[in-house]
């Protein structure tokens, strides 16, 4: 009896050291957000970085075997981090653009959204040539300021977070604010001091998708996060994660 527990003892140890040999160590991202996008991005009342992409990172890396690390990183310089290898990755509400993919990798598209004008209740323009001969707010870079570009006659207004548009014109210094839908709703529609100020008019009018942002030529790691992507989506964690952020 007391060989045959030495034996089992033995058996239970070999198969743990055999584990631990075959064991392969998850590897490690670190992935770039500006944080000041809600409900894609934000701080929430505790510090912490939270968020749809915060989720959905978490997700589609657990998906894809890697570990991650999210970076709070300041818009005006994320794209130049991933360039210069400061971090692996950008998940931030980026459009995939053909000027942006002439630079960098994507994932697939993993949301689809669209840009749309928020303006003060008692503005009766429904679009942004309406607003001819005033000043629309957007943040810096993104799709939201480039639509603005294309009026004539409307003068953009550019800000390092679209926070920082909201109130201004809550101080009456624009017009209107054009940014990515579900942001124009929690800025809009949830957050109690321009709930009775603003209103969202018309539809969105782009079609535009997100994706994650990756290094030129990083084809590897591109195709982890794909992988990861495709899990999450055939898992339905993606519609869980809309529904938990109230995204269409």
């Amino acid at each position: 009896m007391k060989s045959l527990r030495i034996l089992t003892a033995v058996l239970a140890l070999g198969l743990c050291v055999a584990s631990a040999a075959f064991a392969v160590p998850k590897k490690a991202i670190t992935v770039a957000s500006d944080a000041t996008w809600p409900p894609m991005e934000f701080v929430d009342a505790n510090k912490k970085v939270v968020g749809f992409d915060i989720d959905f990172i978490n997700a589609v890396a657990k998906e894809a075997g890697l570990q991650v690390t999210v970076k709070n990183t300041a818009w005006d310089g994320i794209f130049a981090g991933v360039e210069a290898g400061q971090y692996d990755a950008i998940i931030s509400s980026v459009t995939i653009t053909p000027e942006r993919q002439a630079k960098y990798d994507f994932t697939v598209p993993y949301v689809q959204i669209g840009q749309i004008l928020v303006v003060p209740k008692a503005e009766k323009g429904t679009k942004i040539a309406d607003l001819k001969g005033k000043k629309l707010g957007a943040q810096i870079g993104t799709t939201g300021a480039m639509e603005v570009k294309k009026v004539a006659g409307v003068e953009l207004k550019t800000y390092d977070e679209v926070g920082l548009a909201f109130e201004d014109m809550a101080a009456g210094r624009i017009a209107g604010v054009v940014c990515d839908e579900p942001t124009a709703i929690t800025y809009a529609l949830q957050k109690k001091e321009y709930s009775s100020k603003f209103k969202i008019v018309g539809k969105s009018f782009t079609k535009e998708a997100y994706g994650i942002v990756v290094k030129k030529g990083n084809k590897e790691l591109v195709a982890q996060l794909n992988k990861g992507i495709a899990a999450v989506q055939k898992k339905k964690i993606d519609a869980q994660l809309k529904k938990k952020w109230q995204l269409k």
